[in-house]
């Protein structure tokens, strides 16, 4: 999985689970950031969301959601 497939997961995911567009979700989310395998040996991404405090906590919980899911990305 790329980073960009996560984002489209991000967003259908959000768009399913809590309503609203892709476009509002996609622009509360930011994007997705990877980091180095060996200093994030766990996870190697995450999300900045920049959102209102409700859409960031459906975005965080969502994120927390994926990251069982899909701790490593290429």
């Amino acid at each position: 999985m790329t980073a960009a497939d996560l984002r489209d997961l991000f967003l259908t995911t959000l768009t399913r689970r809590f309503g609203g567009n892709r476009r509002r979700w996609r622009m509360a989310m930011g994007e997705v950031k990877l980091h180095s395998r060996v200093t994030h040996p766990h996870c190697n991404w995450a999300v900045s969301p920049s959102g209102s405090a409700a859409e960031n906590s459906a975005i965080e919980a969502v994120a927390d959601d994926l990251r069982a899911a899909h701790p490593i990305i290429g």
